[in-house]
């Protein structure tokens, strides 16, 4: 389904999560493997942060996928030709995949130098993930196109968080399809069972679409342990606590649509209840100013990305940044 486009502005009271955030939490259980496995292939040694500009309080793109087609009918639609060169505009310069999971929680382990990005794909559509008869992901879908630009950029990991609604990739089966992304490191991550507007829902409806989505999750993949949420249609449920927290729920990072890159988790200003997205466009689609084309340009411009320092048991920054650390984070701060 697709989302009007929220500025953050719109939002920027969704802050509900700021205690809650639990920076130890860990994959669940069966996705440990690959995501060991997918730190462990992209580990350096840490450097100098000075040495390499290190800036853990800079900015990060949450990029927002919908539909790949040939045919793009809404803003929300890109062609397998705009996803691969957008990948490999991040993989030239030096992004590197993360989870949401892992960004909301602060476990940022890339290369020093590198950037974080987290790309994120709503509504569970056979575009972004299907399975040929041999087990192999199907040409021109989004999982196919991560790994072709994994194999051509080794240092980018073909991984993502993607949000799903019951009935998850129609074509493949919701077992199957949900088994393979963990498998190869990526999060499952919820949103909603029905893709049910929870601003238009009582506090006990938004819960129970919220658990909902849970459960159908783990219905097609026992043991899947889900902790991001996606609002449908970038809209909050009254109160906004329910986003993060109800009976049979617990999320660590809310998304919603719109339209700025995220401050760093490490930030006193991080709001995990209402992180920003960006949704991905070219330079001259609708609404250009707000598409990821546009935005990272202005990152890149503007030198105000993250930059690992190698390090993922720290977070450096220069110095006359350190009264930006949020508290939580005070003892693996590292100003230089």
């Amino acid at each position: 389904m697709r989302h009007p486009l929220v500025p953050l502005c719109a939002l920027a009271g969704a802050a509900l999560l700021a205690s809650g955030c639990s920076p130890g939490s860990s994959p669940a259980a069966g996705e440990g493997q690959a995501a060991a496995s997918a730190a462990a292939a992209g580990q350096v040694a840490a450097k100098d942060p000075a040495e390499v500009g290190a800036d853990e309080l800079g900015q990060v793109p949450v990029l927002m996928y919908h539909q790949l087609t040939a045919k793009p009918a809404s803003v929300y639609d890109r062609t397998p030709a705009d996803f691969r060169a957008e990948l490999e505009r991040l993989a030239r310069e030096k992004y590197v995949p993360v989870t949401a999971r892992d960004f909301q929680t602060g476990h940022i382990d890339i290369p020093a130098g590198m950037h974080p990005v987290v790309l994120t794909f709503d509504d569970s559509t056979n575009s972004q993930v299907r399975l040929g008869a041999d087990g192999t992901p199907a040409r021109d879908t989004a999982i196919a196109i991560m790994a072709e630009t994994a194999k051509k950029y080794p240092a980018f990991k073909p991984v993502g968080t993607f949000f799903v609604n019951a009935d998850a990739f129609s074509t493949t089966g919701s077992a199957k399809a949900l088994a393979w992304l963990k498998q190869h490191g990526n999060e499952v991550g919820n949103h909603t069972d029905r893709h049910q507007n929870l601003s238009s829902l009582d506090e006990a409806g938004a819960a129970k679409a919220i658990a909902g989505g849970v459960q159908a999750i783990v219905k097609a993949a026992p043991g899947t342990k889900v902790t991001s949420l996606a609002l449908p249609f970038g809209a909050m449920p009254k109160p906004a606590e329910v986003a993060a927290r109800g009976t049979g729920y617990r999320n660590d990072g809310v998304y919603l649509v719109g339209a700025n890159p995220s401050v760093s988790p490490f930030a006193k200003s991080f709001t995990p209840g209402g992180i920003p997205r960006i949704r991905s466009a070219g330079p001259k689609d609708a609404d250009a100013e707000f598409g990821s084309s546009r935005w990272l340009d202005k990152i890149a411009a503007a030198k105000n990305w993250y930059v690992s320092d190698g390090d993922p048991n720290t977070v450096a920054f220069p110095r006359a940044l350190q009264d930006q650390v949020a508290p939580a984070f005070a003892k693996r701060a590292k100003p230089y």
